[in-house]
């Protein structure tokens, strides 16, 4: 064991001095510090002490599968099916795959990336009067969004932009991105409606199946900045965890840090140059009734940075209507009977 938690001091006090600075982990790093304060220190868990002893060779043996999606343009359905199927056994073996060539221009992804770190080392003032834990408004800047409940604080900062259903007021978007984020939020809405024909067809349904059923509607941006961190094998910069959504699109710089848990080791998920991360979360998980997966992954702190990633969920969380989800029926049988009940998504 690397450490141990520290328990004999007052948490709470140094949380809320922490969050009453509006300055996140950032601001730490710009003070100088050289200690990861407790707060960061990660309580004992196996696969986080287990991951420095995983050797070249299980990276090498495993790897999350790069699917291009450059075919999907010849209008071939030779094509279209060898991509469909790569889709579909990646969703069931790993939960993860990354894709290339998928439409949104390099420029895109480049000025996203710069916009997220424009508007994190934007004047620390402008950032402060943005930070907020009211989750009700269009854009929240804080550091860890659980911050008085984890076990852990996370070395990291975040903002979330709420994109879709409904337009949001350029007003109401940070001005250092503003532009960026309407466009970036155009390209990936269009992207996911590719992705869940692609999901629909791998399951043997109609291509507009998930589409119909509300699964690309809703768009939530979540913009992570992540500061070079002193003492990075004290903390973690997101700690493991399955996203509660239909999908994830993942935009990661070329820093890295990204693990998936597959087989009980962590796996590096490396930085492709104009490639996305594409993970399942847990709605498609149950409304493919276990033919998807989603799994646990996680970021390294590290000790180049800052690292700059966006995360795009694809979620019901936002939309009017209060909607129930469970498997859906033609992939349910005798032989495969629901796993799940119903579930009312409301806030996911």
């Amino acid at each position: 064991m690397r450490f141990k938690l520290q328990t004999n001091y007052d948490r709470h006090s140094e949380l809320k001095a922490f969050d009453d600075t509006k300055e996140g982990v950032k601001g730490l790093v710009d003070a100088g510090i050289t200690e990861v304060p407790r707060i960061f220190h990660q309580p004992p868990d196996e696969h986080f002490i287990d991951s420095t002893s995983d050797s070249e060779a299980t990276q090498t043996q495993f790897s999350i599968p790069l699917i291009d999606l450059e075919g999907l343009a010849l209008d071939s359905l030779t094509k279209r099916k060898e991509i469909v199927a790569k889709v579909g056994e990646a969703s069931e073996t790993w939960g993860f795959f990354q894709i290339a060539n998928h439409g949104i221009p390099i420029g895109v992804l480049e000025e996203i990336k710069d916009g997220v770190r424009g508007f994190f080392e934007q004047d620390t003032e402008v950032k402060k009067e943005l930070y907020t834990r009211d989750y009700f408004i269009p854009v929240i800047y804080n550091s860890n969004s659980d911050l008085y409940k984890a076990p852990a604080t996370n070395w990291r900062d975040t903002f979330i932009c709420y994109m879709a259903p409904y337009a949001k007021k350029p007003e109401d978007l940070p001005e250092v991105c503003r532009d960026i984020l309407i466009e970036y939020s155009k390209q990936i809405m269009r992207l996911g409606k590719l992705l869940f024909e692609l999901l629909s067809e791998a399951l043997g349904l109609t291509p507009s199946h998930l589409n119909d059923i509300d699964c690309s509607e809703g768009l939530v941006l979540l913009c992570n900045y992540y500061p070079a961190c002193p003492q990075p094998e004290l903390t973690l910069g997101t700690s493991k965890h399955a996203d509660s959504y239909f999908l994830t699109v993942l935009l990661q710089d070329h820093i890295g840090g990204l693990q998936v848990l597959h087989k009980n080791k962590w796996i590096d998920v490396p930085p492709v140059p104009g490639a996305l991360v594409v993970n399942v979360g847990d709605l498609l998980q149950l409304i493919s009734n276990e033919r998807f997966k989603s799994v646990e992954h996680r970021v390294l702190a590290n000790r180049v940075g800052p690292r700059v990633s966006v995360a795009s969920f694809f979620t019901t969380g936002m939309l009017p209507l209060k909607k129930l989800y469970g498997p859906i029926k033609e992939l349910v049988s005798g032989d495969n009977p629901p796993k799940y009940r119903e579930k009312n998504c409301e806030g996911l």
